[in-house]
């Protein structure tokens, strides 16, 4: 019996798979580069977000921006002398580890380093799943606000009652009170917190927690831009800047584009 057309499952995320095409693609279009600009930097993203790095790419319209597979970007710089595309940029090859692009630029490093640090300004969002907490949050007892005692209480709104249920679903211990969502002590009494803890400092944010925070309007994200080395064509010497940016960073394999 011919299958019914009615049945046919359609995908609309399918997402196309890079091509060993696009692969060499970028290969080329980094090793074309190495000549045409001055300086390459390696720069790390904490908590990439598309919408700051659009603002980034815009504002920087004369260099080229790469994402790519780390290892394919070190192939087109070069593992060592031998095979270095330019003098000694192979250098900068160690530094492709972890979330990392390159820059390519004819802007000196005086100019360009002061200008990404104010961009990693004010750029906070929500936190997704996986990111480290940079501070506790807890939502104390009692009525439960909008922003979770972010705010005094005279300059807030008691939540709306409409998110009661979605609060316990959460785990958080809360009931209707006169209208109001109110957030009870457990059976063993007042934690030391004063309040249901969302999280604290240094906790690697499950997805529950980012609900959480989120519905209280709470960003713990902050998108940051450092450099961790470059590579200048004048001198043929590469210079560190911020290693630290690689601690703790292992070798990624994200791929991108330019």
């Amino acid at each position: 019996m011919p299958k019914s057309k009615r049945s046919k499952v359609v995908h609309m995320t399918q997402v196309n798979k890079k091509t060993k095409e696009h692969k060499e693609r970028l290969f080329e279009n980094i090793r074309e580069c190495i000549p045409q600009y001055q300086h390459c930097f390696v720069f790390s993203v904490d908590n990439m977000r598309n919408t700051y790095l659009k603002d980034v790419r815009q504002e920087l319209s004369d260099s080229r921006l790469f994402f790519g597979k780390t290892k394919l970007m070190a192939r087109a710089l070069g593992h060592g002398p031998e095979d270095s595309y330019a003098d000694n940029i192979y250098q900068l090859s160690p530094y492709l580890r972890g979330t990392v692009g390159l820059l390519f630029t004819n802007r000196p490093a005086s100019q360009l380093l002061p200008y990404l640090e104010s961009m990693s300004q004010d750029k906070v969002d929500f936190a997704r799943a996986g990111t480290v907490a940079s501070r506790d949050f807890v939502v104390p007892y009692g009525i439960v606000y909008a922003t979770g005692g972010e705010v005094p209480a005279e300059h807030d709104v008691p939540i709306g009652h409409t998110l009661e249920p979605e609060l316990r679903r959460l785990g958080v211990p809360v009931r209707m009170d006169k209208g109001k969502v109110v957030l009870e002590e457990g059976p063993e009494g007042p934690q030391e917190a004063g309040g249901y803890v969302v999280c604290r400092e240094g906790d690697v944010l499950d997805s529950r927690q980012t609900r959480l925070l989120k519905l209280f309007s709470v960003c713990l994200s902050e998108f940051k831009i450092k450099v961790v080395a470059y590579w200048s064509a004048a001198t043929t010497q590469v210079t560190p800047v911020d290693t630290e940016a690689m601690d703790g960073v292992e070798d990624g394999n994200d791929e991108g584009s330019d």
